[in-house]
């Protein structure tokens, strides 16, 4: 909000280079440099924003999860219901959101339609608009795809966003940023998730 990249002019954050793991993959991913997620996300740019403070986002604009105000300094909590406990009208409410989702195009994000190597190494950019809906659809799918080998082949023996340490963080921030971007397309900062209590499934 203060025009400067990273709202570095307010203390938001600053511009930086990203620094990814040198670490190797483990034995179940034989490959080396033939998939855009490896080295994330360096294949696509490779400076981002590093927010200080409470403030995150692709720019630093926001407010960190369970922060508000203008200067994130507001604590927020907000409850989470079991779905099986909503009322009709919370249930028709969370249904009618995500309806509103799926006709919203994000303003701050677009998905790559093709891959790295398909663009010529970034000379011919692949990149598409996104409902607000889908983009967590195309999101999840990106993390979990096959990984397409360099003779057109997939090497379907590897799901980055499950069969790995990273599931629950992963998964976690993934839904939280959906939460967050159906607050922003509804105007209702109290909008919750609901969750499913399995056990007595």
């Amino acid at each position: 909000e203060d025009n400067s990249p990273c709202g570095e002019a307010s203390g938001r954050g600053s511009c930086q280079d990203v620094v990814v793991s040198n670490s190797p993959v483990g034995t179940q991913f034989p490959f080396s440099g033939i998939d855009d997620r490896e080295n994330w996300p360096i294949v696509f740019y490779n400076r981002t924003c590093q927010c200080q403070g409470n403030f995150m986002g692709y720019n630093c604009g926001e407010c960190r999860f369970g922060y508000a105000g203008p200067n994130c300094t507001i604590r927020r909590t907000v409850i989470r219901k079991e779905i099986f406990r909503m009322s009709t009208a919370e249930k028709d409410k969370f249904i009618a959101y995500l309806n509103l989702a799926k006709r919203t195009i994000s303003p701050d994000y677009v998905i790559s339609t093709g891959t790295y190597e398909q663009m010529n190494n970034g000379s011919n950019p692949m990149f598409a608009d996104i409902n607000v809906y889908d983009l967590f659809v195309w999101l999840h799918y990106y993390a979990s795809r096959d990984a397409f080998l360099e003779d057109g082949s997939v090497w379907a023996n590897i799901d980055f966003a499950h069969e790995a340490p990273g599931f629950l963080p992963w998964h976690r921030f993934f839904l939280l940023l959906w939460e967050r971007e159906i607050q922003k397309v509804t105007g209702d900062e109290n909008f919750t998730i609901p969750f499913w209590d399995w056990r007595d499934a």
